[in-house]
């Protein structure tokens, strides 16, 4: 069976995703950022799920998705009740998951052509406890 490389009509392909970082086209990304089919947030300043705000969304919200993804890093770990509410007091889905799966998510979404919005988040390296 012959395979073929088919290019996304999108700008920004997400090519995977883990615990500490991620590929979108041909670079890699290890802080947080939020991927749209075309656009890229680069170095979106949220550390982690724990210690989010409503407004760490501000910037996913005003590409009007219909549903924004969150990877949280290697485990799913839930934002506070305030960012989820944030989302779903607009009628916009909001879904939680480990990086991995959301990089999946995000890429079946983004080639059916729904108006998906997916934040990654990798806490910055800390120096190592002595």
């Amino acid at each position: 069976m012959q395979l073929s490389f088919e290019r996304p009509d999108y700008q920004y392909a997400l090519r995977s995703a883990g615990a500490t970082g991620a590929r979108v086209n041909a670079r890699w990304l290890s802080t947080s950022f939020a991927i749209a089919p075309d656009t890229l947030i680069e170095d979106w300043s949220v550390d982690g799920a724990t210690s989010m705000q409503a407004s760490d969304l501000d910037a996913l919200l005003a590409l009007a998705p219909e549903l924004v993804l969150l990877g949280t890093g290697a485990t799913q770990v839930f934002p506070p009740a305030a960012v989820l509410a944030a989302c779903l007091q607009r009628g916009i889905g909001i879904e939680v998951m480990a990086n991995a799966a959301a990089a999946r998510t995000y890429a079946i979404l983004a080639s059916e052509g729904r108006r998906v919005v997916a934040g990654f988040l990798f806490p910055p390296e800390r120096p190592p406890v002595r």
